[in-house]
């Protein structure tokens, strides 16, 4: 735990100084680095050993975020973005064609553990496409007038339901909630985890309602936070999954105290999308 806090006390500051001193540029270049390290590390979770296809999802997941970062400058955006990313989706799949294709042609004894199986493709499809596409929700977010507030709607959201689940559920936890996914978590955890997101959304808006002439709706804001909370906690649980099936304790060990990037980031992969809809269709801050 006081690795986990020193870790988090090292990196919050330095996200702060990009979201609000830096442009929207370097949190793309930042989004698709963790993008990039994600893919890396389902496909070394599934021990994937093809190094073609890993280079193929590893170009994706850093291109993915810088697309979407691209088409916000554009007039049409939203047009512009399901164009890229069908782009994106067409030729990651004609490389898994080719690369298919390869593999069935290559003799025996040189394609032994290194050939393509069918049933890899899917986890390859979300390395490379789907879980970069859902983390670009920030990049969207960020790219929205004052977008650094937007931003803050989904890190709050997990941070604190990370938080409020854990410190509940080491106090009153008692009924486990998925022994068979992740022992530790329980039904006064998640409980916990969705009322401290949901109060939390609610501070942030008093703040911005204090501290800004912007409109807020707090019981929208409520909706954000029960939300945020429960994607939150299904992101975890996941990925959770994701590790037990591939008897892992961890995705990685490059965050100490949190363990790889995905073991950090895998509530916000759920999040972020939820959030940016969320903002999109049923707005809670409002610029006056």
């Amino acid at each position: 735990m006081k690795t986990r806090i020193i870790s988090a006390a090292i990196l919050l500051p330095i996200f702060f100084l990009i979201l609000f001193v830096f442009p929207p540029y370097i949190l793309t270049f930042i989004v698709s680095a963790i993008c990039a390290a994600a893919a890396y590390e389902l496909i070394r979770a599934v021990k994937i050993k093809n190094k073609s296809v890993l280079v193929y999802s590893l170009i994706s997941a850093v291109f993915v975020p810088m697309a979407i970062y691209l088409s916000t400058l554009l007039l049409y955006p939203v047009l512009t973005q399901l164009t890229l990313l069908l782009s994106i989706f067409f030729t990651f799949i004609c490389l898994l064609l080719i690369e298919v294709a390869l593999t069935i042609k290559k003799p025996k004894s040189k394609a032994r553990g290194t050939q393509l199986k069918f049933r890899y493709i899917p986890v390859l499809i979300a390395a490379g496409i789907i879980i970069p596409l859902m983390l670009s929700a920030i990049v969207a977010l960020r790219s929205m007038p004052y977008g650094y507030l937007f931003v803050l709607l989904p890190v709050i959201a997990t941070v604190l339901t990370d938080s409020g689940a854990y410190f509940t559920g080491k106090s009153i936890g008692k009924r486990k909630a998925f022994p068979n996914i992740s022992p530790n978590k329980t039904v006064e955890g998640c409980i916990g985890g969705i009322i401290a997101g949901t109060l939390g959304m609610l501070l942030y808006g008093l703040i911005l309602s204090l501290a800004t002439s912007f409109t807020i709706s707090f019981p929208v804001l409520i909706l954000y936070g029960i939300l945020g909370a429960v994607v939150t906690e299904l992101g975890d649980l996941a990925f959770s999954l994701i590790k037990r099936l591939c008897r892992i304790k961890d995705f990685g060990d490059l965050i100490p105290g949190h363990g790889g990037v995905l073991d950090r980031f895998d509530s916000l992969t759920f999040a972020a999308p939820v959030i940016y809809l969320l903002v999109v269709l049923i707005p809670a801050i409002v610029i006056s």
